[in-house]
């Protein structure tokens, strides 16, 4: 996988390289659902979307999504003006991810299509990997 480096943040902060993440996706409903939701909690521009993976969950990994700011040696990318956080202990887990936002009769929320979980169970939001 590749990195591509972009000087500058567009967060303010000091002008530490930003990294791109290689191959982490999400899909328009997703960023759709990202927007709609930081508007709601009235969130600054400095917030954005972190995603991680912990342990737990029924597959022994889960992921974890909340708005935050940047952390220290945080890979960061932006897409259609969300701005991504991962952590680089995370990063080796969802590469090659695409999240999507689904709505169905029954529920609706965040789905994650990850090539690198080896098993997944029904809740969708844990894995193996």
């Amino acid at each position: 996988m590749s990195e591509e480096l972009h000087e500058g943040t567009s967060h303010g902060n000091t002008a530490e390289p930003e990294v791109r993440l290689p191959g982490l996706n999400l899909t328009p409903r997703a960023i759709e659902a990202v927007r709609k939701m930081h508007q709601k909690e009235g969130l600054s521009a400095e917030h954005g979307l972190r995603i991680a993976v912990v342990g737990g969950g029924c597959s022994g990994f889960q992921y974890s999504m909340n708005f935050d700011t940047r952390k220290d040696g945080d890979l960061v990318t932006e897409l259609d003006g969300v701005n991504v956080f991962v952590d680089e202990i995370s990063l080796p887990y969802i590469g090659g991810t695409t999240l999507d936002y689904v709505e169905g009769l029954h529920n609706a929320g965040f789905r994650f299509d990850n090539p690198r979980a080896t098993r997944t169970c029904g809740c969708g939001s844990s894995f193996s990997a």
